[in-house]
């Protein structure tokens, strides 16, 4: 979520591009990455621990997503935390808790606070698509990967865009698997970083299977996320992205 993330969360999607890399330029290899991470559409389930210097704790996911803007997240385990979930539809995000029983629309002044208590905001989570047409993108580098060649981007977005960020910096391998997601503030400061430990075939495509988000400030603080199962191209019911299911689970 990163952006990628969910793009992950939401998101275990993948769609290989086809297009040759060396024809490609800076900003096509960011949206082919976040289209390999998306798809056409996913559902999953996940793990996601947040990691704090006296406590830890993990969650279990399922996960559903279609097309470039739908999304929905629940929360299976543990059990105090069954039924929280979130959806995006559009531009729109809502959260859902069991304890309260209430659906609440996120506004936009609360799209940089935490989500679920991570190192993922709401924002990271809400759009994978922003980076692409609100942003330049540079080709800063080319290097070795593992075998593979990664590229190196960095992504400023345009002065009217709406967004947090004073630059983005991905790393790409040229098989669309984002490698690294760095994230600046307006002073071109290193805020946090999105890195990928773990890249291994899901569903049949090979994708970044264990994540982590880390803060510069607090780096014994992380959050990171596991994908444990994914399958790609499912039908999915148009009831699936309603706050009625969201409530009131169907799926």
């Amino acid at each position: 979520m990163s952006r990628f993330i969910i793009g992950a969360f939401i998101l275990f999607a993948g769609l290989a591009a086809a297009a040759d890399t060396e024809k490609r330029d800076a900003k096509d290899i960011v949206r082919d990455a976040i289209n390999h991470w998306r798809g056409t559409s996913s559902q999953g389930e996940m793990t996601m621990t947040i990691h704090r210097p006296d406590w830890e704790r993990s969650m279990s996911m399922e996960t559903w997503t279609r097309g470039e803007k739908q999304s929905l997240i629940r929360v299976t385990a543990p059990r105090k935390d069954r039924g929280n979930g979130t959806l995006m539809d559009d531009n729109n995000m809502w959260s859902f808790s069991p304890k309260i029983n209430r659906v609440i629309k996120v506004p936009s002044s609360m799209m940089s606070q935490s989500w679920m208590g991570s190192d993922f905001s709401n924002k990271d989570i809400s759009r994978a698509d922003d980076i692409v047409d609100q942003y330049d993108h540079t080709l800063l580098s080319e290097a070795d990967s593992d075998g593979h060649i990664a590229y190196e981007i960095e992504s400023i977005p345009h002065e009217d865009a709406a967004v947090v960020w004073g630059k983005e910096v991905l790393v790409v391998r040229e098989d669309n698997v984002l490698i690294e997601h760095r994230f600046y503030d307006q002073d071109n400061e290193l805020v946090k970083t999105l890195r990928t430990l773990e890249i291994g075939e899901m569903g049949g495509r090979t994708v970044a299977v264990h994540q982590r988000m880390e803060k510069v400030d607090t780096s014994d603080e992380w959050t990171e996320i596991i994908v444990d199962r994914v399958e790609f191209d499912v039908e999915l019911s148009d009831n699936v992205f309603t706050l009625s299911n969201l409530r009131n689970p169907r799926d």
